[in-house]
């Protein structure tokens, strides 16, 4: 048995193989990509296992190595850092150190979906950033008509409203094609987010564990599937509340003896189903007596307690939803 640790990049990777003893058999750099690289471990002898460091494409490699090789772990790069702290850096010494992990069995993996999964969080992803551009288009015109003491109507980017927005008379010539672009930019935008909405609505309508989570009062369809896609196999976490550390909704900890300190949420993991989910828990609040005596009994009433609240909320609904995944039960409460 080899094993190998890969330092990974899109132009050249370094490899690192070591024997069923621990001893170095071989250390190279592939210069090329991602081809070359594959058609170099096709050539290696069987059988071997393969580390590398999760980076962007690590999907798609994992899953052309796993055709080969008898195993493949993909390594966490935050916690290898924690691991490695070495003013000594390169790419054969980090693949070496993979190497090393690897035959000792330390290496802290990370959870690969398949390529299916993987397309769906890209999905929702980019709808998240077309929704920010929209944003900063909405913005830029705000900034424009309030730059010229321009009051603006209610209910202004509504469809009618456009053509009131494109017959506007500004004091410049300048103004009016400002205007007149970042009007076609917010057209665009609109298209496009109609487009990945109606995409990813047909996608949860046929999917279980978006139907089951938008049974919850308050939770939509674009919180359910950002949920159910980012925890996808409910059961590879042994214990309801590990999902909560995986989604950065637990605070950071420093404990020793009888001193112990929490501080703010790590906000590792995952950042746009944790923002979903902090959005979605603010009508569960309104709409369900559980969540809101939950919210009630940690604000206690201080002004300066609703956002610990609210934080403790969204980490109380993110378990009760992956409860819900693992179970397949509807949403029930007991008043």
């Amino acid at each position: 048995m080899w094993y190998i640790g890969l330092d990974v990049h899109w132009r050249t990777s370094s490899v690192c193989i070591l024997d069923g003893n621990g001893n170095r058999v071989k250390q190279e750099t592939i210069k090329g990509s991602w081809q070359k690289l594959l058609g170099y471990f096709k050539k290696l002898p069987r059988p071997f296992v393969v580390c590398y460091e999760a980076s962007c494409g690590y999907g798609h490699l994992y899953d052309q190595l796993r055709k080969m090789a008898r195993r493949v772990v993909v390594a966490h790069p935050g916690q290898l850092r924690l691991i490695f702290r070495s003013k000594r850096k390169n790419d054969r010494i980090d693949a070496e150190r993979l190497a090393k992990l690897l035959y000792l069995g330390e290496v802290p993996p990370v959870y690969v979906p398949s390529l299916e999964v993987r397309s769906w969080r890209q999905m929702i992803e980019y709808r998240r950033r077309l929704i920010d551009k929209r944003t900063r288009c909405k913005n830029g015109i705000r900034t424009l008509l309030r730059s010229f003491g321009i009051e603006q109507p209610r209910g202004l980017w509504a469809r009618k409203r456009r053509s009131w927005l494109q017959s506007l008379s500004l004091p410049t010539a300048w103004a009016a094609v400002q205007r007149d672009l970042l009007v076609e930019e917010l057209d665009q935008f609109d298209g496009q987010v109609d487009r990945i909405t109606c995409a990813l609505d047909q996608m949860g309508r046929n999917h279980p564990g978006v139907i089951v989570l938008q049974t919850i009062p308050g939770v939509g369809p674009r919180t359910s599937e950002a949920v159910v896609a980012y925890i996808d196999d409910p059961e590879r976490f042994e214990r309801n509340r590990q999902v909560g550390s995986y989604f950065g909704l637990v605070p950071c900890q420093d404990s020793s003896a009888s001193v112990n300190r929490l501080g703010h949420i790590t906000k590792e993991g995952p950042a746009t189903p944790r923002k979903f989910l902090v959005e979605a828990s603010w009508q569960v609040i309104r709409r369900c007596p559980v969540a809101r005596a939950q919210f009630d009994r940690i604000a206690a009433g201080k002004p300066d307690r609703r956002k610990v609240a609210l934080i403790a909320t969204a980490h109380w609904l993110l378990r009760c939803m992956h409860s819900m995944l693992r179970t397949g039960e509807v949403w029930r409460h007991v008043a």
